[in-house]
């Protein structure tokens, strides 16, 4: 009788099994790690499995301070010009009151107006009078920013500089203030500035003739070299923020 199947010494015997031949551990791939063998204590019959420990991460978790956008900290001597109804003071006074560091407003139409009696009104016209009373707040502007910046405070200062007009021109804000000084021009649509001229009153408020007549020189700035926002769809906050922006790309740093 015929006994199992293959010729296998024990195959088809009834209640008995072949013995398998042990089988070689299979090689890990290459650059995996041996996992080391996992032996049962002496006095267990199963092995144990413990949960590996933790690894430890390849680095550290490092707090990074928070990322600093658009001038971040840097002690600044901005002059923001314009022509009357630009937003020049509302703007600067914004900007100042948001950043992150000490930072001082100082206008030049404020610092004329501490003259009450004697004051040389805008409206009269330019003559001698109202030219020395404006080199003098210039002057006083100037001393007040350098006194700002020795003492670790920003400023930002708003006039309206003429490109064309040296009495009134950007040279002598740089020799009062310092050779830092970073202009900026906003120069908003004609519309505009005369809608926003027409809100105002008092000193402030100029004819519609002479805010078109000062509009137009301010084109002048066009060509310059001298950063220009039109600001003619931007509400206060979103022009200051191109404000910022505008001395970041000048000062070379990341802007927002």
């Amino acid at each position: 009788m015929q006994q199992g199947v293959g010729g296998g010494a024990g195959w088809g015997q009834p209640g008995h099994h072949a013995a398998v031949p042990p089988q070689p551990p299979i090689p890990p791939a290459q650059g995996w790690p041996v996992p080391a063998p996992q032996t049962a204590p002496a006095h267990s019959h199963a092995a144990v499995h413990a949960p590996p420990p933790p690894v430890p991460e390849a680095t550290g978790h490092i707090p990074l301070p928070p990322a600093v956008s658009g001038t971040g900290g840097a002690t600044l001597a901005v002059l923001l010009i314009g022509p009357a109804g630009a937003g020049k003071t509302t703007v600067a006074r914004h900007w100042a009151s948001t950043r992150p560091v000490p930072t001082a407003h100082v206008s030049l139409d404020d610092v004329r107006e501490w003259v009450c009696s004697g004051f040389a009104d805008p409206q009269a016209g330019w003559n001698d009078h109202s030219e020395a009373q404006y080199r003098l707040a210039r002057r006083t502007c100037g001393f007040a920013a350098r006194n700002f910046l020795a003492n670790g405070i920003s400023c930002i200062l708003d006039d309206a500089v003429f490109p064309d007009r040296p009495v009134v021109g950007l040279g002598g804000w740089k020799r009062h203030v310092g050779p830092a000084l970073l202009p900026v021009v906003l120069l908003p649509g004609l519309e505009i500035v005369l809608e926003r001229n027409a809100a105002r009153s008092g000193n402030r408020r100029l004819s519609d003739e002479e805010v078109a007549r000062i509009h137009g020189r301010m084109a002048g700035w066009y060509g310059s070299g001298l950063p220009i926002i039109d600001n003619s769809d931007l509400d206060v906050e979103a022009t200051s923020r191109a404000l910022d922006e505008a001395l970041a790309r000048t000062l070379g740093t990341p802007a927002p």
